[in-house]
């Protein structure tokens, strides 16, 4: 199927999209992949093997995807949510599935979200943290593991909240100071703060105020340091902490002694780091070609995906990755029993492989655990 004109609908009393086209960004939405409980925001609930555009908004900025739902933001403040709904994780005070985007009340002052498996977290522009939806491993850091909230709660008092990353009941925020904060599920050691025990409230990983990105994913999570060091930590059975090693880690470990590390993406299983020269570095678990090595073999230390030295947007998702260029190209490989890949069949590959003819591909969704992908085109 190529890319077409399938458009899903937006619920919003009065939503005129005629009235938004000419904002700086124009960033469109496109959705494919697994759309079971409406998570494409198409307004149905059929899987799409190619790129399929969301509704005529030309105004989104940030994008994440979690276990069967998505969540944006929109250059004028507004949260977006849609698809799976039983945790209340679309933050609509409800546990209704939607298979079209639906606003989350009428604030336009949030600025960046993050979907986990069945919670999501979202920063506003006064630097405040909220979170919603599942909480019995105390994710949304309320101090309690209540079921769940199905609307935005605050997180703490802090106004200084700068990143987030939401993984398998667990959550990552750094602040502007450089501070790194973990909450939720521990069991592997995976909020890095020494020991194996839960968190329901946000607690300091160390002392360091030198972090500047942190990347959450199923039972293990990574950070960046501001002068380009990789730390990883939590379960590595599968390699995915870069160690060389299988090895269960409660505290961030060094990965190498490489200061040019530039961004980090967890999968569910795999890893995918960028470095400052523009290459893509992967490994972990690759049953699925998830790495991009043209192989089905598992590596637990970084190894380079390709000769590419353009590489700019990354993303891992449960069994499969995307990455765009800086010239603009989309590229995807593993997975792709549900269209997944976005090349308009069901066929795994295990190099990465161009999405289309199109070169204005620009922001990819965040969501380690999702079935989907998507991503902002200019």
């Amino acid at each position: 199927m190529p890319i077409g004109s399938d458009k899903g609908s937006f619920i919003k009393p009065g939503f005129d999209p005629l009235a938004v086209q000419t904002t700086v960004t124009e960033q469109i939405l496109w959705t494919w992949g697994t759309n079971n409980a409406g998570q494409l925001g198409l307004g149905n609930t059929t899987n799409y093997s190619s790129p399929v555009q969301v509704g005529a908004l030309n105004t989104w900025a940030e994008i994440s995807a979690g276990i069967n739902f998505s969540l944006s933001v929109t250059d004028e403040g507004e949260l977006w949510t849609w698809g799976y709904n039983a945790q209340g994780q679309l933050g609509t005070n409800n546990t209704t599935n939607y298979s079209s985007p639906v606003q989350v009340g009428a604030l336009t002052t949030w600025s960046k979200v993050a979907a986990g498996d069945y919670h999501s977290l979202a920063i506003k522009t006064d630097g405040t943290l909220w979170g919603f939806g599942y909480n019995t491993q105390g994710q949304l850091g309320q101090g309690n593991t209540t079921t769940q909230y199905q609307s935005p709660v605050q997180i703490g008092a802090l106004t200084t909240w700068l990143s987030i990353s939401a993984g398998n009941y667990m959550s990552l925020a750094i602040t502007t100071g450089g501070k790194l904060y973990a909450w939720g599920k521990n069991g592997n050691g995976q909020l890095g703060v020494g020991d194996t025990t839960n968190r329901s409230s946000p607690t300091q990983v160390g002392a360091l105020t030198t972090w500047s990105q942190a990347a959450a994913s199923r039972a293990f999570a990574l950070a960046l340091k501001t002068d380009g060091t990789l730390w990883s930590w939590g379960y590595g059975g599968n390699g995915e902490l870069g160690l060389g090693n299988i090895t269960m880690y409660s505290s961030p470990v060094q990965v190498g002694t490489l200061t040019t590390w530039s961004k980090i993406i967890a999968g569910r299983f795999h890893t995918l780091g960028n470095k400052t020269d523009g290459t893509l570095w992967t490994w972990g678990y690759n049953s699925q070609g998830q790495l991009g090595l043209g192989n089905t073999t598992s590596y637990s230390s970084p190894v380079q995906v390709g000769a590419l030295t353009t590489w700019l947007e990354t993303v891992g998702g449960s069994y499969h990755s995307a990455a765009t260029t800086t010239a603009g190209t989309l590229y995807t490989w593993g997975n792709n029993n549900a269209g997944q890949l976005g090349h308009g069949n069901t066929t795994n590959i295990s190099s990465p492989t161009q999405v289309g003819a199109l070169t204005t591909w620009s922001v990819l969704a965040r969501g380690y655990v999702a079935s989907h992908v998507a991503a902002l085109q200019l």
